[in-house]
């Protein structure tokens, strides 16, 4: 048998983890699926809604939401928009515009952003199909636990090599959710992931540029087309993340299997959620925290620093570590410049404090300037330690750790709801955005999901 023989022929051995995965998006029951994994699934879609109708302002959804239309009209609406598109163009646009803001929720586990490559698919099939929205919350759930798990096999190699996780294995998880949802079997749901795994992509050196969104609308799109083609018969490799020059081969430094064991008494991963109250990339959370508590503690202002050290786990060296942002947007993916704003005081949960001009800001430049970055050994991915020499010759230090889910739920919806009518009233008004905020707080009752992208539109 020649090389590419070798390379050809499917797995046959222990590992079947593509296959495994498939069997599981199909078999796990409904009845598997208990009342604690819903309320954090609909806390996810409500933040979503939340980051997606404010996102749809920004510059990049203004520019694919008039190129998709190019195309044509379809059915599938956009949110915070007045129109609609067909499915595959409707989950670009979305998916993107929710991502827009860098403000989603993300998951410690797979090193990215869950939710973002799974709504859009969902609503824009919800939009083609009658979809329930207990069913939509299993399709969730499903496809939450599918990232995770693919995130997990390919191991933090796939991220340490520069691939953007929201993306890649993000059109893994927004295909399984998209092949629950569409009834597809175990095996056509395995071919709609060798599917999505062909085309995953996706770059951590495109942060701080409208290409990171684009990749996470990608990811929605790309997931869900290969969904539609594997139910329509297209077919793919189905052990496509364990085999030779598969998935973890090519894109990883090692295959990593894991025990597909979610459902009855035992967690699912989007119990592990995390939700952003700062509109900057995560791994600047844990520093803002901890200058903000240095700035109340001990009433510190930016020109009695001498000198700031800011430690983080070494990993966010490559992801968050702008030395001089030019742009708002580059402001949300520098430590130096984040950890100021919070030092002076400024709103970081604020999306209007993520400008050009904040960016140019000359005591923020400057006291970046008497600023370090140390990356250091820690187990913790979102550990953060602000360490200020202040110019009377005393020093202070915060440390803090955001990567903690909350454990008391109603408090954190009190927050998300909060922080959804502040994105979503200014674009569809108050009274919209809390009928809005009341249908999704009700999904798991609803009997038609497509209700949803209907209030969520602009008018």
């Amino acid at each position: 048998m020649g090389r590419a023989e070798v390379n050809n022929a499917e797995q046959t051995g222990p590992s079947a983890a593509t296959r495994e995965l498939a069997d599981w998006v199909v078999s796990i029951g409904a009845d598997d699926i208990g009342a604690v994994p819903r309320a954090w699934a609909t806390d996810a879609v409500l933040d979503w809604f939340g980051v997606t109708v404010a996102g749809s302002r920004e510059p990049l959804s203004h520019i694919l939401a008039e190129t998709m239309a190019e195309e044509g009209t379809g059915p599938a609406r956009l949110i915070g928009r007045e129109n609609a598109l067909s499915p595959l163009n409707a989950a670009l646009v979305n998916g993107a515009a929710s991502h827009a803001l860098d403000y989603d929720d993300v998951n410690s586990r797979m090193l990215g952003h869950p939710t973002v490559p799974l709504v859009p698919a969902l609503l824009a099939i919800s939009d083609m199909q009658p979809v329930s929205g207990r069913a939509f919350l299993e399709a969730f759930i499903v496809g939450y636990e599918a990232e995770v798990l693919t995130a997990e096999m390919i191991g933090e190699g796939h991220y340490n090599l520069g691939w953007h996780m929201t993306a890649t294995v993000g059109t893994v998880g927004a295909a399984a959710a998209s092949a629950r949802l569409l009834g597809l079997d175990a095996g056509q749901t395995a071919h709609a992931l060798g599917l999505a795994i062909a085309q995953a992509a996706g770059l951590k050196s495109m942060f701080g540029t409208m290409s990171k969104p684009f990749q996470v609308g990608k990811a929605a799109m790309n997931g869900l087309l290969a969904a539609r083609l594997a139910k329509k018969g297209m077919t793919s490799r189905t052990d496509a993340i364990e085999c030779a020059q598969g998935l973890a081969d090519t894109q990883s430094d090692g295959f990593f299997p894991v025990e597909m064991t979610s459902g009855g008494n035992r967690a699912f991963a989007v119990e592990e959620n995390l939700f952003k109250y700062h509109a900057a990339c995560y791994l600047t959370h844990s520093p803002i925290e901890a200058a903000r508590r240095l700035r109340e503690l001990h009433s510190i202002a930016p020109d009695a620093v001498e000198r700031a050290t800011i430690e983080v786990n070494k990993g966010a060296l490559t992801v968050c570590n702008i030395d001089r942002p030019e742009t708002g947007l580059e402001i949300k993916f520098s430590l130096k410049h984040t950890v100021g704003m919070a030092l002076s005081g400024m709103d970081t949960g604020d999306l209007d404090t993520y400008t050009d001009a904040n960016a140019q800001d000359a005591v923020l430049r400057d006291l970046g300037k008497r600023s370090m970055v140390v990356g250091v050994e820690s187990d913790i991915w979102s550990f953060g330690r602000v360490k200020l020499d202040l110019k009377n010759g005393s020093s202070v230090e915060e440390t803090q750790n955001v990567g903690v889910p909350a454990s008391d739920q109603p408090e954190q919806r009190r927050r998300l709801l909060a922080k959804f009518r502040t994105m979503s009233e200014p674009i569809i008004g108050n009274g919209q955005t809390d009928e809005l905020a009341d249908r999704i707080l009700s999904l798991n009752e609803m009997a038609d999901a497509s209700v949803l992208s209907k209030m969520a539109q602009a008018t």
